[in-house]
């Protein structure tokens, strides 16, 4: 009889696949974290710290004014944020007061916005009044079913609010905000006595904590139902995996770095619900910024930084890296693409901090594999099932149908922490599971002899751009609204640093002038998201299709192979 789980005796000592992986609401972290470390530090936010105790209490002053203003189980608040204290107030105090959060990313195009507002019944909302952030929900005011923005401002949560605002003013970054009955300030929805009514107990295993948008292959985002338990999960996963002696990780004693955006399912668990599991520390960046991030990981004395391949590709190619003391890290996890072994291998020598890979996605909360701590590694692999997860591997034609060890086909994966489902989707729930419940990823894959997993291909037409999932539908539908287009096929090619970039193959219609590379992305800079935006074009008099007349990517991927193996030789 075949082994079916070859991955438990690739696990390091103390680390158990079968352990007990507790579950909860989410409030319920903070609030244990609370229970255990109410004087240390929480957060910190351009230098001001927020301890356990004074989170909880904020959260509970907001959780008091997300209920007078409606939110109760059933209600959904969008977020749209950046990595501010106010994306951590505002998502633990809507979970406790019952209701759902929605995550919006600042980097969508206006008709995506548009379409989670509808799709997920979004009528409340919490911004920032910053240039990037706040005008494009104000269009929204209006003309979609959003009734109500509540904003924020950054220099609230900082050490010196006048001086910030100051600064923020003067390079033009800041929204006026109109004083009317669409508009509360983030200050007036805290301006409580924290007194909030506590709702009935959940089931953690049934209540949606976040709707989490994932692109498709064809149409518009999907919201991946994600409760309560599929997130508590995650971090229980996530702790398992560093359950070795001696111990890497010790809680209550950590610094984590949160660069990357919380409103990603991979920060989201992460930098934040994990962090808070920890009792760490949880430094807060806005944005990604090498010089930045580089001297809060030194005078800071990091432990532990998530981060995407990009992220630790722009560190060891920092200018000034070697004047920097790294070896306070401890913990470093790369997921979002692939991770070159090259980058693998310098971030190590020059940190003393082995770079750990992983796999996972938005329905899986998104835990998947780990690599062991201090256990073997093979390269290639993004490492071994994380403990409480089944893998099996199915035929690429016929997914009643599993191939055998060894094989290649597409990963399906089943625990805990797999999404409930697509939100008013239920056609698209069952396409995505089998018959046997496990969730299809869509991803090709193998496992070998010892469990570890490698990913070979994708069965959905995905391009994985700096660690965000690119749809090129989604960027063909954009280019079809250009006049002269007729044609249009988008492939991933390989970039040196965002992992993949898309390309455009165009065929113009009769009697079209040639446009150049800087006038489609001027088209295009309204109908797409700045990690959508295709990095490089080419205009074809004719574009490959099928024998039935359907264009055909095959051809033009083989091409750029091509023109790859040219440059090498």
């Amino acid at each position: 009889m075949r082994d079916l789980q070859p991955w438990i005796k690739s696990y390091p000592a103390g680390v158990h696949w079968d352990a007990d992986l507790p579950i909860s609401s989410v409030p319920q972290l903070l609030h244990d974290a609370v229970a255990k470390w109410p004087d240390l530090p929480a957060l910190e936010f351009m230098g001001k710290k927020t301890s356990y105790a004074e989170l909880q209490k904020l959260v509970n002053q907001a959780t008091k004014g997300f209920q007078q203003l409606g939110v109760k189980p059933g209600v959904h608040v969008g977020l749209y944020l950046p990595n501010t204290p106010h994306y951590v107030i505002s998502f633990f105090a809507i979970l406790q007061a019952g209701g759902t959060v929605v995550n919006y990313s600042p980097l969508d195009a206006e008709k995506v916005l548009e379409h989670k507002i509808a799709d997920s019944h979004t009528d409340m909302l919490v911004t920032l009044d910053m240039v990037m952030l706040y005008p494009q929900m104000a269009k929204m005011l209006g003309h979609t079913r959003l009734q109500k923005l509540i904003i924020g401002n950054i220099p609230e949560m900082t050490p010196y609010p006048d001086a910030v605002r100051a600064n923020l003013d003067k390079a033009g970054q800041l929204s006026a905000i109109p004083d009317n009955a669409q508009h509360l300030l983030f200050a007036k929805l805290l301006d409580n006595d924290g007194d909030y009514t506590p709702i009935a107990a959940i089931d953690p295993k049934e209540a949606i904590a976040t709707l989490q948008y994932t692109g498709g292959t064809t149409g518009l985002p999907k919201g991946a139902m994600l409760t309560h338990g599929n997130l508590t999960t995650a971090c229980s996963q996530i702790m398992e995996t560093t359950n070795i002696e001696p111990r890497v990780l010790e809680e209550g004693k950590e610094k984590l770095l949160a660069v990357l955006p919380l409103f990603h399912i991979y920060a989201l668990t992460v930098d934040m619900l994990f962090g808070i599991r920890l009792g760490a520390e949880i430094v807060l960046h806005t944005r990604f910024d090498a010089d930045a991030v580089v001297k809060d990981l030194a005078n800071k004395k990091i432990t532990v930084f998530p981060g995407v391949p990009t992220m630790y590709t722009a560190i060891i190619n920092h200018p000034q890296i070697k004047e920097f003391d790294l070896s306070a890290l401890k913990f470093c996890n790369s997921g979002g693409a692939p991770l070159p072994t090259e980058v693998l291998q310098q971030f190590q020598a020059l940190t003393g901090c082995t770079l750990l890979e992983g796999w996972g996605m938005t329905e899986t909360s998104p835990t998947g594999t780990f690599t062991p701590l201090g256990g073997v590694r093979k390269t290639g692999s993004c490492g071994l099932p994380t403990p409480g997860i089944s893998f099996k591997f199915v035929s690429i034609d016929d997914p009643r149908q599993e191939v055998a060890p060894g094989e290649r086909g597409e990963i399906c994966v089943a625990g805990a922490n797999i999404m409930k489902g697509y939100w008013n989707k239920p056609d698209a729930t069952r396409e995505a599971f089998t018959a046997d419940g496990y969730f299809r990823t869509g991803d090709v894959g193998y496992m070998d002899a010892d469990g570890f997993v490698y990913i070979v291909d994708r069965t959905k037409d995905m391009i994985l751009s700096g660690g965000y999932n690119v749809y090129p539908r989604n960027i063909e539908e954009a280019i079809y609204e250009h006049p002269a287009v007729a044609e249009v096929s988008v492939i991933g090619i390989p970039d040196s640093y965002r992992g993949q970039a898309a390309k455009a193959f165009i065929k113009l219609k009769a009697g079209q002038a040639v446009f150049s590379f800087d006038d489609l992305k001027d088209f295009l800079k309204d109908r797409l998201g700045k990690h959508e935006m295709p990095q490089a074009m080419d205009i074809r008099a004719e574009l490959p299709k099928t024998p039935v007349g359907k264009l055909s990517k095959k051809e033009l991927y083989e091409e750029e192979a091509r023109k790859r193996e040219g440059a090498a030789s």
